[in-house]
């Protein structure tokens, strides 16, 4: 792509490269650096032989007349390939495994978000000093990339898995060459979720997508009530949830079901939607009927991977993304809904210990979907 065609900066971190660049102020460049996460080319043969740690890539700067180590922003990395893959980097990484004092960096080269910096070992020690004041990527953000799927159906679905995609400060409307970067797509299919293959990756997907994982027991209960809503016209106090819910346990144990178990999920249920309309996440009376969103949210996520890790093809991505969608508008009827079923099933599986910092999470996760208004919960109609 020329620099004429560009028409946006593709993420935030382009952009203020670009207004440091166009200043003339190092100094701020290397402030955006120190927070983002670079991108260093690398053959997958390589990437794939253990113990191997190739050296920086580096290439001559013919009009420069220098030699560069060439990286890339988050938003700058190319189309998906099968044989080329990348690792993530920061600026204190590349200080401490720098070869020669005469190259240069070059992050985006030849782009409008391109930034050229020398690299003598007082240079270096700067790069050092500008990561740990940007204390590296960030989580907990909202990041969309201009250039991605920002409307139609391919957006919903992996607006699906933006629950995740925030936590952890990965663009969330991306189907391109990696999630987090291939060493770390790779590792996250192996824990926790098993996957070493292509074939374990479409058995995963079907698991998820039929909701298989998220708990027979917790999704029973909330059936339960559900059945007693339709019967009552109403929903049913607690005290005649918790009896259905006892009873349905004693009745039928073909699967060994602990009555103990059922008991704890409906005390978490009830705590969490209590909190949630007190915070205002639910009306008064408002409840959750489903958490199939978690097994929808993870099944986005998991394409996304296995994307990432070359176990499917960017065609195969989009179908299988569009696969989670079809239920998950079946399951829900509002974006709202299916957060508050995402980060339920999320509160209650992980409820040990001290719950306060997870819950505060997930409401800070919950308020920055639903009202940024550069989310696309906000731009994307639910149906």
């Amino acid at each position: 792509m020329t620099t004429g065609s560009w028409t946006a900066a593709p993420t935030r971190t382009e952009r203020l490269l670009h207004e440091a660049g166009a200043r003339g102020d190092r100094a701020a460049v290397l402030e955006v650096l120190g927070g983002a996460r670079l991108y260093v080319l690398q053959a997958r043969l390589h990437a794939d032989a253990p113990g191997y740690v190739p050296p920086l890539p580096s290439q001559r700067d013919r009009a420069a007349r220098r030699t560069v180590v060439p990286v890339l922003t988050e938003g700058m990395l190319p189309p998906w390939h099968p044989d080329w893959v990348f690792q993530q980097t920061t600026l204190p990484r590349l200080a401490a495994a720098w070869q020669h004092d005469r190259w240069w960096l070059a992050v985006n080269p030849g782009t409008p978000y391109e930034a050229a910096l020398p690299a003598r070992a007082a240079d270096r020690r700067a790069w050092q000093e500008a990561g740990a004041r940007g204390g590296g990527p960030a989580r907990m953000r909202l990041l969309t990339h201009a250039g991605e799927q920002l409307r139609g159906p391919v957006a919903h679905a992996l607006a699906l898995g933006a629950h995740l995609a925030v936590l952890n400060g990965l663009v969330w409307n991306g189907l391109r060459a990696q999630y987090e970067d291939y060493p770390s797509d790779v590792a996250r299919l192996r824990h926790p979720w098993a996957v070493h293959h292509r074939a374990d990756f479409r058995e995963k997907l079907r698991t998820l997508i039929a909701t298989r994982l998220v708990g027979r027991v917790p999704e029973s209960v909330l059936g339960i009530r559900r059945t007693l809503t339709a019967r009552l016209g109403a929903a049913p106090g607690v005290e005649e949830w918790a009896a259905a819910v006892a009873a349905a346990s004693e009745r039928d144990d073909r699967y060994g079901e602990d009555p103990a178990e059922a008991g704890e999920f409906l005390r978490r249920i009830t705590h969490y939607e209590e909190r949630f309309r007190a915070d205002g996440l639910l009306p008064p009376g408002g409840r959750v009927d489903t958490l199939a969103a978690f097994d929808h949210g993870r099944a986005v996520n998991v394409v996304r991977l296995a994307l990432g890790a070359r176990y499917c093809d960017p065609r195969e991505a989009e179908e299988s993304v569009l696969r989670v969608l079809d239920v998950a508008r079946r399951a829900y009827g509002s974006w709202e809904e299916f957060s508050l079923g995402y980060l339920l099933a999320r509160l209650i599986h992980f409820d040990e210990g001290d719950p306060e910092p997870m819950y505060q999470e997930c409401l800070a996760l919950h308020r920055a979907l639903t009202q940024d208004p550069s989310s696309p919960y906000r731009n994307i109609p639910w149906s």
